[in-house]
């Protein structure tokens, strides 16, 4: 079957759908190595070549994205490793291993003017801003209006001591630190095995200061997806929980997103270890999570959180964690936690049928041979879930807009085609769930000026017919995948979750105890700090795809346009 667009032509296979796909549950992975197969973005003047690596992320950003500094981190579903892209008309000969040069930012395949160069205040992260009732905040863009950065987040300048996350550029994030903290204990928590775990253990030869913990991924193409940090200072720590990879790809052209919790302050001697406690039970589902890694060394990170008051969080935690559960147990994990979260803490609202769901994401796994075999079935009950009671009817069916970027949307980015590194949605998945493009809607993000970064933040809420209010808001590493959230098995008596994510829901209850709904905020930049309304990344309602629109697929060519930077997509 063939597929066709005004960047060009692509041949779909005939093969029958698989309910479960071993290449698509690996979308994540294969996209976070993307960046490591980002394909040659050839010049369309002359027959010349050019590196078309761009930002390189890949295999190591499936495994860790990331910490510490108390902001921002990269894109999920990238490879950590620069790597080049010859011709995929070539023939591929073997090539000696080349050491992975250090770079204060990633290699550019437009050349040393492909970052626009900004004032050094842009990336002065020496102060928070305003503090905000959400604590939900942007990474800072290079490229952009000033104003679109005011109150923005950007990771130089911060400390980072804790850090779990996909991928990882060790010298870049070392140089990240003030000089003055460039030598505290620094410990990574990721999921390489073999060769990649090699390659990153040697990134960090040079610093003694760096331990490494390996999560355990005891399932087939799960991913240790998940990023955060946790930031320790002599008056207590802080949780920083985003979407971004700790490479310098996920932290200039990107649009990313993070929760930057309160500074918790250590409890007084001898209280009890579950003292300080938050409304929402924070502390205790943050010291489950990392439990769940079964790793001797997070006990002593344990201990330490235990130790301080984090009465103050206002959010609730919603983690993936690898593993098949029953009982009760299915309920602390994956897409069953939120439905839980969402049945006990949020009310009914009026004409509730009318409230559509937004699920915006950077990769796609494999849905099934239809909707009816996990989108619109068990997953679209945990987004539609408002109180405890009759669940709502689906016919007729409540709205559901998935907002995931298109090929013109890629193409005409501040990137250009390399963008498309970190949106590792595969031709292989995508023949097999053609119904599913039906429900896209392209990216566009003009309230808050970055509808030319590529969205690599992962966004879930609930809004008013007229998008004005909203139910909840959820913002996580989890792409739009059954690896990532989870899958009922066993006549729904069992949940399988391969993947390691985390998140944090924002409930109107947890900040006024009888509030239903926030009000979308309408002008979220400049950021003031002040607003009771939500801050919401990108532009409501959103709009289908267009006549002409195709989803990016990251692994088929585009040759027939041009990007920002005068190149074409040719994947090796």
């Amino acid at each position: 079957m063939s597929r066709e667009s005004q960047h060009g032509k692509w041949t779909l296979s005939s093969s029958d759908d698989e309910d479960e796909d071993p290449s698509a549950q690996t979308t994540e992975v294969s996209r976070e190595r993307v960046e490591k197969t980002r394909g040659v973005a050839r010049s369309n003047q002359v027959n010349r070549e050019k590196f078309g690596a761009g930002v390189t992320t890949s295999s190591a950003k499936r495994k860790k994205e990331s910490e510490d500094t108390g902001w921002a981190l990269s894109s999920s579903d990238d490879d950590c490793e620069n790597s080049s892209f010859a011709d995929h008309r070539k023939a591929r000969n073997p090539s000696p291993k080349r050491t992975k040069p250090e770079r204060a930012r990633p290699a550019s395949p437009h050349g040393a003017s492909y970052y626009k160069e900004e004032p050094a205040d842009v990336f002065d992260a020496g102060f928070l801003p305003a503090d905000g009732a959400f604590r939900f905040y942007l990474n800072r863009v290079t490229g952009i209006e000033k104003k679109f950065n005011t109150g923005a987040l950007h990771i130089k300048g911060s400390v980072i001591q804790k850090s779990f996350n996909y991928c990882f550029d060790i010298s870049w994030m070392v140089q990240q630190y003030p000089p003055e903290f460039r030598d505290k204990p620094v410990m990574i928590v990721h999921g390489e095995k073999r060769e990649s775990k090699a390659r990153l253990i040697q990134q960090a030869q040079p610093y003694t200061h760096i331990r490494f913990c390996q999560a355990k991924l005891d399932i087939a193409f799960g991913t240790h997806h998940t990023k955060m940090m946790l930031l320790w200072y002599e008056e207590g720590f802080r949780v920083v929980i985003l979407t971004s990879n700790l490479i310098p790809a996920d932290w200039y052209q990107k649009t990313q997103g993070l929760w930057l919790s309160p500074l918790y302050p250590k409890l007084p001697e001898g209280s009890p270890f579950l003292a300080g406690e938050s409304p929402t039970n924070f502390k205790s589902d943050l010291l489950d999570y990392l439990r769940s890694y079964r790793a001797p060394e997070l006990e002593e990170w344990i201990q330490r959180i235990g130790e301080h008051d984090l009465s103050q969080t206002r959010v609730y935690l919603v983690g993936s964690t690898p593993g098949r559960f029953l009982g009760s147990d299915m309920e602390k994990w994956g897409h069953l936690r939120l439905r839980k979260l969402l049945s006990e803490n949020t009310q009914r609202v009026q004409n509730e049928e009318a409230w559509p769901v937004v699920a915006q994401f950077s990769s796609i796994g494999s849905m099934g041979v239809d909707k009816t075999k996990w989108l619109a079935a068990e997953f679209q009950h945990t987004l539609t879930t408002l109180g405890k009671g009759k669940k709502v009817s689906t016919s007729p069916e409540i709205p559901m807009y998935l907002v995931y970027p298109s090929v013109e949307n890629v193409r005409t980015s501040l990137e250009g085609y390399p963008a498309g590194g970190s949106l590792p949605y595969s031709i292989q998945t995508a023949q097999r769930q053609l119904w599913l493009h039906s429900y896209f809607h392209y990216w566009s993000a003009e309230v808050t000026g970055r509808s030319h970064a590529m969205p690599h933040i992962k966004t879930y809420m609930r809004t008013s017919p007229d998008f004005a209010e909203l139910s909840w808001f959820l913002v996580t590493s989890a792409n739009l995948s059954k690896a990532a959230w989870g899958a009922l098995e066993k006549n729904n008596t069992q949940m399988m979750v391969r993947s390691y994510e985390l998140g944090v829901l924002f409930l109107p209850s947890a900040f006024v105890s009888d509030m239903k709904t926030f009000k979308v905020q309408k002008n979220p930049f400049p950021a003031t700090g002040s607003s009771a309304s939500f801050p919401v990344p990108f532009d409501l309602p959103p709009q289908p795809y267009r006549n002409k629109d195709q989803p990016w697929i990251w692994n088929i060519p585009y040759t027939q346009a041009p990007d920002t930077h005068g190149n074409v997509w040719v994947p090796s």
